[in-house]
């Protein structure tokens, strides 16, 4: 009886052994994500040849929920803080059509995860990118540069249209009811 017990607590300890295995973290590696590949210009002075210029669409430009996140993340992350809801403050506004560093998409994007000198810290590595790219869309919003079918309602806006389609009469069967638009 006491060989059982013997074999079976060492099988009991060879399969514990065999079972968990070690988890291999590494440190010092860098996430994709992180590596960065073009500096963020702040001016046109620059060595040798120039860079290409880097402008395009934003993933979320057009999609209102994520415009609306940003907008969410935006007050979140205490953007308002500086930009004081996009009217400017301590940090420059937002609403209008100048804009220091460029209004494209990869400029904003560019200015939120490098920083810029005199006051915008780097929130690159912090945030996550597909916040920044939503903060983004947003931000353009705020100065009408983003498409107007994209940009969220209000909710006072949202209030209007439900009431609107329930006070709206009824079609009779078979047929469409129409809506003004």
């Amino acid at each position: 009886m006491r060989r059982l017990a013997t074999g079976l607590c060492a099988l009991a300890l060879t399969f514990a052994a065999l079972a968990c295995e070690r988890e291999e973290r590494r440190f010092q590696t860098l996430p994709a994500k992180s590596a960065r590949a073009q500096p963020v210009r702040l001016t046109t002075l620059q060595p040798g040849q120039s860079l290409p210029a880097r402008s395009g669409h934003g993933p979320y430009d057009e999609n209102a929920w994520a415009i609306s996140e940003g907008e969410r993340l935006f007050n979140q992350y205490n953007c308002s803080g500086c930009h004081f809801h996009g009217g400017g403050g301590i940090g420059p506004p937002l609403m209008d059509a100048k804009w220091i560093y460029g209004s494209d998409p990869q400029n904003i994007y560019d200015t939120i995860v490098e920083g810029r000198p005199n006051g915008m810290p780097s929130y690159g590595g912090h945030v996550p990118d597909d916040q920044i790219w939503k903060i983004e869309a947003y931000v353009r919003t705020l100065s009408g540069l983003a498409p107007k079918a994209a940009e969220p309602d209000r909710s006072d806006q949202m209030e209007a249209r439900r009431s609107e389609q329930a006070t709206s009469p009824a079609a009779p069967r078979g047929q469409k009811a129409e809506h003004p638009q």
